[in-house]
């Protein structure tokens, strides 16, 4: 990858101000946390890519990788280690020894934005990040995507229609021109977790799927 077609964005991000500015905000707020954009976590050779929306602001906004230190990443994690694409014990924390196996996180959009709502600009200004993730990615057979917000900006990062592959849960959806298949899955947030909209079994079905996909 050229420095042209960057994977990861710089620490010092300025492409989406408000964002820029609330990293410095928290900066004050939180000295010691990592406040900065989230750098995809996982194998350079993965078959799974997993996307979420942003970092929390008291998760990977804190250790610096997705889905780490908030209640989405013990239910993420934990499905991970069950299916066989992690190695390692999950202990919300950065430096917890887990590795990935066959599989990456990332976000749609790499840094904190207040009340965990993007704006549709910041979210465009991010994607060239994921559109050079998954370039990269020579191995990749999958794709989940957690949350419609992650949907839709995969689609239009893989170039597809919101017509041609719309988001449910525990769709899948066939690339074209490229050999991945997109799956969607209800985000693994403590919202949706405790009001029932996404139980452990409907989330381990999705990776059961893909895990049957990538073999």
């Amino acid at each position: 990858m050229s420095a042209a077609s960057p994977i990861e964005p710089p620490a010092d991000c300025a492409l989406c101000p408000r964002l820029a500015a609330f990293r410095a905000e928290n900066a004050e707020t939180y000295p010691d946390y990592f406040n900065a954009p989230a750098p995809t976590f996982g194998d350079d050779k993965a078959k799974l890519l997993i996307v979420g929306l942003a970092p929390g602001l008291h998760g990977a906004n804190k250790t610096g990788r997705p889905f780490t230190g908030d209640y989405a990443g013990d239910l993420l994690y934990a499905t991970l280690e069950k299916f066989g694409f992690s190695n390692g014990r999950y202990d919300a924390r950065a430096d917890d020894g887990l590795i990935l196996r066959r599989a990456a996180i990332t976000n749609a959009v790499r840094c904190v934005p207040p009340q965990n709502k993007p704006l549709t600009a910041e979210i465009y200004a991010c994607r060239p990040f994921l559109i050079n993730q998954i370039d990269a990615m020579r191995s990749l057979k999958a794709v989940l995507c957690l949350g419609r917000i992650s949907h839709d900006s995969t689609l239009k990062t893989l170039g597809m229609k919101a017509k041609e592959a719309p988001f449910a849960h525990g769709a899948r959806h066939e690339v074209p021109g490229r050999e991945i298949v997109l799956f969607d899955s209800y985000h693994c947030s403590r919202y949706n977790t405790n009001t029932g909209r996404l139980t452990t079994e409907m989330f381990e079905d999705v990776f059961a799927a893909i895990r049957t996909h990538t073999g």
